[in-house]
This record gives structure tokens, sequence and C-alpha cells, in this order.
């Protein structure tokens, strides 16, 4: 009695085994997910200190000079600062 309670145990580890063996396989199988975007590089507005991303923001200026801005209100001050 207490053999074939061995035996059944033994034939049952070896079938969960199995089982999970192929599980991660099937799973390895899959197509990976599709990678989260990199971090995008944010700029200061020099007005109020808010972050914005450069590619939705306002801007001013050219080349190296070109400030971005939070909204229309801080670019307009922007230039007000700077014509005086």
């Amino acid at each position: 009695m207490i053999v074939l309670l061995i035996r059944l145990l033994f034939v049952g580890f070896i079938v969960r085994s199995a089982l999970r063996l192929l599980r991660g396989v099937a799973e390895g199988m899959q197509p990976r997910p599709p990678k989260r975007p990199g971090a995008v590089a944010l700029v200061r507005d020099p007005v109020c200190g808010t972050f914005v991303v450069p590619s939705s923001a306002l801007s001013a200026g050219s080349g190296t000079g070109t400030k971005f801005f939070c909204s229309e209100d801080c670019r307009r001050a922007y230039a007000m600062k700077i014509a005086q």
C-alpha cells in the first residue's frame, strides 16, 4: 500500500514537472511585448519654471538660443522682458 502511494506521488511529480516545462516553453515562444519608448529630455520654461517637452512646447529664438515655453503668456512675458 505504501509503495503504491509512493509510486503515485512520483508519477504525479513527473507529470507536474512536464506540464510546467511545457508551459514555460510555450510562454517563451510568445512574441515579446513592445518596448516602452525611452525617456524624453525636458526643458524648463524660463518664465515660470515649468518643465515642458520640446516637441510640443512653444519656442522663441533659433539654434542654441532657442527658449521653450509652456504657454503663449510665458512667451509674451519673456519677449517683454528681453525688449526692456
